[in-house]
């Protein structure tokens, strides 16, 4: 009875390590993707509020 009580608990822990790595490859996964919209979305639009304003100045000297 213990045997089957002990061999049933390392089958749990067996299987939650594999669950643990999983998550772990799933929440390294998130993370570069944050990372990746960070970089290909929010800045170039920081950029834009920088840009947008030196064009339309340009732009409205040149009629003067």
């Amino acid at each position: 009875m213990d045997n089957d009580i002990t061999k049933k608990f390392q089958e749990q822990e067996e299987k939650l390590e594999k669950i643990y790595q999983s998550v772990e490859k799933t929440r390294k996964y998130f993370l570069w993707m944050l990372i990746a919209s960070v970089l290909l979305i929010v800045l170039p639009l920081v950029g834009l509020l920088f840009a947008i304003p030196q064009f339309l100045s340009t732009y409205s000297n040149i009629g003067i």
